[in-house]
């Protein structure tokens, strides 16, 4: 058993019990840089991962093209730009290059796009970026790309700076991931909390405290002696042993419960709070009591609609902006949304209004819808068609007159 325990035994009496107790400080929160929120949001915290994840997939997952009335006859320009959006370098393809993209805006609140050589785009990581700014302080004079000791020049027409507002800073943009790092600190301290107390058997913190005929223990009795406890009941593998204790000693438990914490509840809060400074449904990270293919349904059509379309929106003119001014010529990209599968239940209610619609023209429904509008031949054959259609409705009609009339 433990040896020391037993050597406290017939010491002397004292006043007063032995009480080591500690009290709580003041909370200590993620230091808003770069790498502290990449590290305790983005890679420790599923809650905001899944979410970054959900918004960056889903803009890279829209096709998109450049307008083609744009270009008037200028078509290998075209061509060659739409290559460009398409494979902006020759490590990524469209897809990864935006998702890469976003996940930077979102994380630090900056996303960089740099036009390199052979007009190749390419994203730089916020955080070795420097914005150098005029003598005034009133713009942009160049920016400065910083790699270990090295630094590089680069000259603002040739880097594209996508930001969110920020109230207090010109030049950088706030990330959602900041703003949610209160909530994501406490998301991952309860999981650091709940895995220690399984680590420790499921027990809680405490004190041994020496009540009587004992006196003042030195540092290094105190230091043995929690050596010794650690070693014969700390961890898993010590799970449901009995604390045997000689003499006046007594265990108190000093930290509460999960059961008292609540910790599933605090969890559901926080972990609703981290997913609403994205814009994205609860239901989607997996949160509990949300559940219901109808609910997750919902859900998705809400992410896109009130916050993918939005950010993609806000790219889409920025980049647009850039590449006519950087190719001097007009740009206009634009996405094809109709192949967009989240989508389908927004078009099927715009299709059945346009169609239910009988003041409007058949070209002015296909002009609504995006079509072109029909010429003389598809125009005989649709009025040909409805004449049909109307014959046969007409004569099933007349058919149900004459049964209900028998």
């Amino acid at each position: 058993m433990i040896n020391l325990l037993k050597h406290f035994n017939n010491r002397r009496a004292m006043p007063e019990s032995i009480l080591f107790y500690h009290s709580a400080n003041d909370p200590r929160w993620t230091p808003c840089n770069y790498e502290a929120i990449s590290q305790e949001g983005f890679q420790k915290n599923v809650i905001a991962f899944r979410a970054i994840s959900l918004i960056s997939r889903g803009i890279a997952s829209i096709p998109m093209s450049l307008k083609a009335a744009a270009f008037n006859e200028n078509e290998k320009l075209r061509n060659e730009l739409n290559n460009l959006l398409n494979r902006p370098n020759q490590w990524q393809s469209r897809g990864s290059f935006f998702e890469h993209l976003v996940n930077y805006l979102l994380i630090s609140g900056n996303a960089f796009i740099h036009c390199g050589e052979a007009h190749q785009f390419t994203c730089l990581r916020t955080d070795r970026v420097q914005i150098i700014s005029n003598p005034a302080k009133t713009a942009v004079d160049f920016y400065t790309y910083n790699v270990d000791s090295s630094q590089f020049k680069i000259e603002k027409e040739d880097l594209l700076h996508l930001k969110f507002f920020n109230p207090l800073n010109d030049w950088y943009g706030l990330s959602p991931l900041q703003i949610a790092s209160r909530a994501i600190d406490q998301h991952n301290a309860m999981s650091n909390h709940n895995l220690a107390i399984l680590q420790n058997g499921g027990r809680p913190s405490g004190c041994l405290m020496i009540k009587t005929g004992s006196e003042n223990l030195t540092e290094e009795q105190r230091e043995q002696l929690r050596s010794d406890v650690r070693d014969a009941y700390a961890g898993t593998l010590n799970a449901g042993k009995i604390m045997v204790l000689e003499g006046d000693f007594e265990w108190k438990e000093m930290g509460l419960s999960p059961k008292d914490l609540d910790f599933a509840t605090g969890k559901d809060l926080t972990t609703r709070e981290i997913a609403q400074a994205f814009g994205v449904p609860p239901v989607l990270v997996g949160l509990r009591g949300d559940s219901g293919f109808a609910n997750y349904r919902e859900a998705r059509l809400h992410l896109w609609e009130d916050t993918i379309l939005p950010l993609a929106e806000l790219i889409r003119l920025e980049l647009s902006n850039w590449m006519s001014r950087k190719f001097e010529t007009e740009v206009e990209i634009v996405f094809d949304l109709d192949s967009v599968h989240a989508l389908t239940s927004r078009r099927d209610i715009l299709w059945q209004k346009i169609s239910s619609a009988d003041f409007l023209t058949t070209d002015e429904k296909r002009e609504i819808l995006g079509f072109p509008p029909l010429n003389a031949d598809q125009k005989a054959e649709a009025k040909l068609s409805e004449k049909s259609n109307q014959e046969s409705n007409t004569k099933s009609q007349n058919k149900k007159k004459e049964r209900s009339m028998k």
